[in-house]
């Protein structure tokens, strides 16, 4: 879980603009607010060519997954039947009606509850709490970009060294968290949290002090 330097993809973008090289965005996981903005490329202002999205485009409700581009590129699908342009892709459910109700609805949403708007006092209150969490001898780092953080374990925080895996440091904390009504994942000695959008401040402290204490039993386990 790490998060790109301010800057970089507005560079990345000019490096592509500059050679004529077609920037493509992956925003299947920070696509629909997860950094705060409705995508991860809307930080810097930044227009890929082609854009991946999935998971929170229906709210986590049903899956789907969509790639968008821009107008030049779909126009160069595009001609007569005997130039052979069009993009012959497809699956046997594609486009399932269903899934796509659910992706319309969860967008509507987004414009009639402001989500945005109601998600930056979330944000703020989870970096504050994080930074009770960073204190703890046993984390190395803290790495967050809107509802995406990343907590990473340390065996000593002064020299950054890691636990090493077979210790399995992140899979005991989950396994503590699990106990008390959180279900989270490591990414092996990384805690990972992404919590709903919808989260109340209320549930955002509980995940916390849940996570908190987690990290605590774990190293005093040793």
């Amino acid at each position: 879980m790490l998060v790109q330097p301010p800057g970089f993809l507005k560079r990345i973008r000019d490096i592509c603009t500059r050679n004529n090289i077609l920037m493509i965005a992956d925003e299947v996981a920070t696509g629909f607010g997860r950094t705060g903005t409705m995508f991860a490329c809307d930080q810097e202002k930044v227009s890929p060519d082609l854009m991946t999205v999935a998971k929170g485009i229906t709210g986590g409700y049903l899956p789907l997954a969509a790639t968008l581009t821009t107008e030049e590129i779909y126009l160069g699908f595009l001609g007569e039947q005997k130039e052979l342009r069009t993009f012959f892709h497809g699956h046997t459910y594609t486009g399932n009606p269903l899934a796509c109700a659910a992706a319309i609805a969860n967008i509507d949403l987004f414009r009639k509850e402001k989500t945005l708007q109601r998600l930056k006092p979330k944000i703020a209150f989870l970096s504050k709490r994080l930074a009770e969490v960073k204190k703890l001898a046993q984390v190395g780092e803290v790495r967050q970009k809107g509802f995406v953080v990343g907590i990473e374990l340390v065996k000593n925080r002064l020299t950054k060294e890691p636990y090493p895996l077979e210790e399995k440091a992140g899979f005991r904390v989950v396994q503590e968290c699990r106990k008390h009504g959180l279900i989270i994942r490591p990414l092996g000695n990384v805690i990972v949290l992404m919590p709903p959008l919808s989260m109340s401040l209320q549930e955002l402290g509980r995940m916390l002090d849940i996570v908190h204490a987690a990290i605590k039993t774990v190293a005093e386990k040793g």
